[in-house]
């Protein structure tokens, strides 16, 4: 008798609040901010040094290419 108890004062009302919980963190991703063209320059300026640099990584790869296990 004393688990029922245990459960129905405890364990219920914790699974109701961390249920909330989700659905309130679920209801905030679902709307993003919106994004400015300043922010959104930034992000490919950032994407385009990124790829500049991949590609000079690469360029040294093939000139000092590791020891690789075949």
């Amino acid at each position: 008798m004393l688990p029922l108890i245990i459960i129905a004062v405890i364990a219920i009302p914790l699974l109701v609040v961390a249920f909330r919980a989700t659905q309130r963190s679920k209801e905030v991703g679902e709307h993003p901010v919106p994004e400015d063209a300043a922010s959104r320059q930034k992000t490919e300026d950032e994407f385009a040094a990124a790829e500049a640099y991949q590609e000079q990584w690469r360029e040294e790869e093939k000139k000092h290419p590791r020891d690789t296990i075949i």
